[in-house]
């Protein structure tokens, strides 16, 4: 039976903690060391939190390569899982991948917890969009399930302008954090009598404070100088108030960051007339999900930006704006960048960071510099063109 564990933060969490909790997740004759850790103050934060990005579990690593959980979703995920595995092929990544096929049109949850075990046990994923019928009420939503159950509470999306695509602004870039796992998203609904239904609203001051946090950490981290805090504490007083005063209460904490806060309707306004006046925004679950989808089409639409989602020991990838793309599925048109920039934020969180910056500037010069795009950004490439292209940058920068 063979012991994996990291022993540089087994040190550190030995001397930061005053209790530690070791967990043993059994996968065939390999057991790996999992710190669950109880900082003992507030002065310790700074290593939670920089732990907090790579998660606290060890990546399943077997034979020097990473086991990765892959879910390529339905519409276009899988064609573009493919172009992933391609691009990683030609640049060498020691990345191997276990698929699981989570798809809208399984019925039972037998596959959701399949694909729960297989990302608890390799400790990350790469994920598409999975479809969630609106005309079944008891279908459950596998992207929600996926992060409730493994605790993905951070959803981050960095929305940057790209030199090669022609957008309304310029220079924009903006960081969304997103709280990833209550509110509108509890899935707490009932009918109480026939015609009128309730949807339960759950908001914590446990879940606020960690976003919070965690947006003001990031945004030490990064160089961020403001977090602007979106509600409408004004008509929700209680769940959207409490929210806020979290905020509020955290901001406190960090004199060298600036905070405001901002209104739903009006930040989603603000964000399309003058988006340079953000940094960081900093979300409830369902404003999220909204402004995600605007800032994603401020700089080009959904085909450029990846999606981050972190838990205190799993993360997930995919991309930001989280749509299946069935429409143009089977075309070869859809746009591959967001995908592979999902596999580019996958590496540099597995800690490849030559891959990684091999990858990103073989898109960013397919993007920019030789800009072939495919339809949705104007042009009329087809995805192989890109893919060709890109595959061709890679092969150059890792050449001996």
């Amino acid at each position: 039976m063979a012991l994996y564990y990291n022993r540089k933060i087994f040190n550190v969490c030995m001397k930061n903690c005053f209790t530690i909790h070791l967990n043993f997740r059994k996968f065939k004759n390999v057991r790996a060391v999992l710190p669950v850790v109880f900082w003992r103050n507030q002065q310790d934060r700074q290593f939670s939190s920089t732990v907090l990005t790579r998660t606290n579990r060890v990546q399943a690593k077997y034979g020097g390569r990473f086991m990765v959980t892959m879910l390529p979703g339905d519409g276009i995920g899988p064609e573009l899982m493919g172009h992933v595995k391609e691009v990683f092929r030609y640049a060498g990544v020691p990345v191997d991948f276990e698929e699981v096929h989570l798809e809208s049109s399984q019925e039972d949850m037998k596959h959701v917890h399949k694909a729960i075990t297989s990302i608890q046990r390799n400790g990350v994923a790469l994920k598409g969009n999975i479809e969630t019928r609106t005309n079944c009420p008891n279908f459950k939503s596998r992207n929600v399930e996926l992060r409730l159950q493994l605790g993905l509470f951070a959803n981050v999306l960095h929305c940057q302008s790209q030199p090669g695509v022609r957008t309304r602004h310029r220079d924009i870039d903006i960081v969304l954090i997103r709280q990833n796992t209550e509110g509108e998203y509890s899935c707490l609904e009932h009918e109480n009598v026939k015609g009128v239904v309730e949807s339960l609203k759950i908001i914590t001051r446990e879940k606020s404070e960690q976003i919070a946090r965690y947006a003001f950490d990031y945004a030490q981290q990064h160089n961020r100088k403001k977090v602007t805090a979106v509600h409408k504490a004004n008509i929700m007083k209680l769940t959207d108030g409490l929210f806020l005063q979290c905020c509020k209460e955290v901001a406190a904490e960090y004199s060298d960051i600036q905070f405001d806060n901002m209104i739903i309707d009006n930040c989603s306004m603000q964000l399309v007339a003058n988006p340079h006046q953000f940094d960081v925004l900093l979300l409830p679950n369902l404003y999220g999900n909204i402004l995600n989808n605007i800032a994603c089409g401020l700089v080009g639409g959904p085909g450029l930006t990846s999606g981050r989602n972190y838990g205190n020991e799993y993360a997930l990838f995919e991309t930001g704006t989280r749509n299946t793309g069935k429409s143009i599925a089977g075309k070869n048109i859809a746009n591959p960048i967001a995908m592979l920039n999902a596999g580019v934020d996958l590496l540099k969180h597995l800690g490849l960071t030559t891959h990684s910056k091999v990858i990103s500037a073989a898109v960013d010069k397919t993007l920019n510099v030789d800009q072939i795009h495919t339809p949705d950004l104007g042009g009329q490439a087809t995805t192989t063109d890109v893919m060709q292209n890109i595959i061709k940058e890679v092969v150059a920068n890792t050449q001996l």
